[in-house]
């Protein structure tokens, strides 16, 4: 389920997301370690900046089984393309809110246990590495401002929890088959171990897809999107002291999918391990490093000739970072934050060009690419109550790098024929934001905030163009940093126990903001344009009545393009939709079972700057349904856009790409 964050709920949220206390028994002399995995708990001002929250009862709920759709429930939420997991191409999954336009890599910060989750060289969400299944909670800030979060935030936060130990089942396993000769197996053990507990989890899902092709566009090479993945992850909680303990992740993942033509394929893959201390004492303090390596493959066939014309045979990529924040005790009126966080990312890029006119398919040119970039930042950010009144407030400051930029390219027999070096750039960005609730009855309460926010550009945007056909869009090495100012004001209304209704009104302008910009027939380069400003009201309610329950939420945006002189000054950004809504509505005919059904729509957006290809609004279905039998057993049905809505995901020039067609799965689950 999706729920609005009022300050009247925020100790709901606190119980879900704040570990147990060390606590003493009878006893003085012996102490008993309760861990749960969780990290500090959250400020009172986080209201403020408009949260909401998805519970585990919907996470565990989805008629794919996947993250990318289940954050759908967030009206604003998108990503590049509608497409998700299965059927997008990897790089093309950034996700972004607040209408600010598409772009495939993330003006979204998305994080894992604090931990950061964008590729380090394309800025995407590795979503098929993401069970829902593994997380206990998730919470989406539409607003910018970073605060303690890290740079990067322009669009919001979208923080995600691994479920605690009191979530965890000893071991769980589900295994489903749907349609397309589709499955999907997966399955988790979490013993307790000493006075922590582990966590062994793995997903395994495949299947022969569907045609994203039109029928009246396919070729004898066209092929169903077909997709091979799997991830496995390992979590341990350890005690250290009665309020100290250590958190331990690493997660493997490999995704192989084929879009459109045979031969297509692309293979994404990463290793994340992650150390985090959380120590609940009167100096608070929540400190983590971590490391990423990734990589990314992507074969390009030609749509005349069906031979490759491009391999992008290896896109090498790290990520390291950390965060240490402390919060001492300064009453009980202040939650102070203060602390410092930085990431480091570099990334190689190797392709080949290919002759796909000629019968021999012959090499053309080798090329490569290489950057590094890291930001290091020093933040302090205090909540003040003041009886009904929380007033919050923040400041960054971050030390940006762009360096060691190198694109080169080679003949056929390995000659250097051309070599750039770009200059190395560095900046110091301050950004801010601050906030305000008021509690005016246990009914009602009003709440605003303002906030300044930053994106680099990624290692892809700078470095790396690609092709879609029809349409190239080149790199552009001399792009400038995203710069965000943002306001917004809502309520939040609680008139019965159980309901709840909020809604928001938001001003931003993205200065400087990184567009696919037109340039010649098909022909398009990454610019900076001089701003995109979205505004517009979100509406999110939610209803327990007995065994029913309903939450929906709605945004209306209002965004357009700021560049004058230019030809798509006024026109709406690229991929941005003026409606989105969802609403579940959810049944309980009996202890462990469930029967729901998630209805979305989206409006009509526009594929390119220039508003010349639409992609036709849409209306889609889900259902789910659970009925336990026993022994912590149940039977599980899942049905996706049971109607069959032919969702267009991509338009250009008149070649159109589906999403998913009505899908049916079947399957088991188990948990004890």
């Amino acid at each position: 389920m999706i729920r609005s964050l009022p300050p009247l709920s925020l100790a709901a949220l606190a119980f879900l997301t704040t570990p147990a206390m060390a606590q003493q028994p009878d006893d003085a002399d012996v102490e008993t370690i309760v861990v749960t995995g969780a990290g500090l708990p959250l400020p009172p001002g986080t209201p403020a900046y408009g949260s909401v929250i998805i519970r585990d009862d919907r996470l565990d709920s989805s008629a794919s089984g996947r993250l990318e759709n289940v954050l759908q429930d967030v009206a604003g939420f998108q990503q590049f393309r509608r497409s998700d997991s299965r059927s997008a191409n990897p790089s093309a999954q950034g996700v972004t809110l607040r209408a600010l336009g598409g772009n495939a890599s993330s003006r979204t910060l998305m994080l894992l246990d604090g931990v950061p989750l964008a590729d380090p060289f394309f800025g995407y969400i590795p979503f098929s590495a993401l069970s829902p299944d593994r997380l206990s909670v998730v919470r989406v800030t539409r607003g910018g401002g970073s605060g303690a979060f890290g740079a990067g935030a322009v669009a919001g936060t979208i923080e995600l929890a691994s479920a605690t130990r009191d979530r965890l089942p000893l071991a769980s396993a589900s295994a489903f088959y749907g349609s397309r000769d589709a499955t999907e197996l997966e399955a988790s053990l979490s013993p307790d171990l000493g006075g922590g507990y582990v966590t062994v989890s793995g997903r395994w899902d495949r299947g022969d897809g569907f045609n994203t092709t039109p029928a009246s566009q396919r070729t004898s090479a066209t092929v169903p999107a077909r997709y091979d993945g799997w991830s496995t992850n390992l979590r341990a909680v350890i005690p250290v002291q009665p309020d100290v303990e250590l958190q331990f992740r690493a997660l493997l993942f490999e995704d192989n999918r084929t879009l459109r033509f045979a031969g297509a394929d692309s293979m994404s893959s990463g290793q994340d391990l992650s150390l985090r201390l959380v120590s609940r004492g009167p100096w608070k303090i929540d400190a983590l490093v971590y490391g990423q390596a990734r990589d990314f493959s992507n074969i390009v066939i030609s749509s005349s000739t069906f031979r490759k014309t491009l391999d992008q045979r290896a896109t090498p990529s790290t990520g390291i970072g950390g965060k240490i924040e402390i919060r001492p005790p300064v009453g009980s009126s202040n939650v102070l934050r203060i602390g410092t966080d930085f990431r480091l990312m570099s990334g190689d890029m190797f392709e080949d060009a290919y002759n796909a006119n000629l019968a021999t398919n012959p090499l053309t040119a080798s090329r490569h690419a290489y950057g590094e970039q890291s930001t290091v930042g020093f933040f302090a950010e205090n909540d003040w109550t003041l009886g009904p009144l929380i007033l919050t407030g923040g400041i960054r400051a971050d030390r940006w790098t762009i360096r060691q930029g190198i694109t080169e390219s080679r003949n056929p027999a390995g000659v250097l024929t051309q070599q750039t070096r770009q200059p190395d750039r560095d900046d110091w960005q301050v950004t801010g934001r601050a906030g305000a609730i008021l509690t005016l009855s246990d009914v009602f309460a009003l709440r605003g905030a303002g906030y300044t926010g930053f994106r680099l550009p990624t290692l892809n945007e700078l470095y790396r163009g690609f092709s879609v056909f029809p349409v190239t869009t080149q790199a552009n090495a001399n792009l400038a940093p995203e710069k965000l100012r943002g306001v917004e004001a809502g309520f939040d209304v609680t008139p019965a126990p159980g309901i709840t209704l909020s809604a928001t009104a938001f001003y931003n302008r993205l200065e400087d903001a990184i567009a696919n910009v037109t340039i010649g027939t098909n022909l398009r380069q990454r610019r900076n344009v001089d701003a995109v400003v979205a505004k517009g009201i979100e509406l999110a309610g939610s209803a327990d009545v007995g065994p029913f329950s309903l939450s929906a939420s709605y945004a209306y945006n209002r965004s357009k393009v700021d560049a004058p002189g230019l030809a798509f000054d006024g026109l709406v950004p690229a991929q941005v939709p003026r409606h989105a809504a969802s609403g579940t509505l959810s049944f309980v005919p009996a202890e462990g079972a469930l029967i729901s059904t998630t209805l979305r729509y989206v409006s009509r957006q526009y594929e390119d700057d220039l508003q010349t290809d639409a992609l036709p609004g849409a209306v889609t279905l889900d259902g789910y349904a659970r009925m336990p039998i026993g022994r912590g057993v149940s039977i599980v049905g899942r049905a996706e856009n049971i109607f069959d809505k032919a969702v267009v995901t991509r338009n250009q020039g008149g070649s159109i790409d589906l999403g998913t067609p009505r899908t049916l799965w079947i399957g088991v689950s188990f948990r004890r």
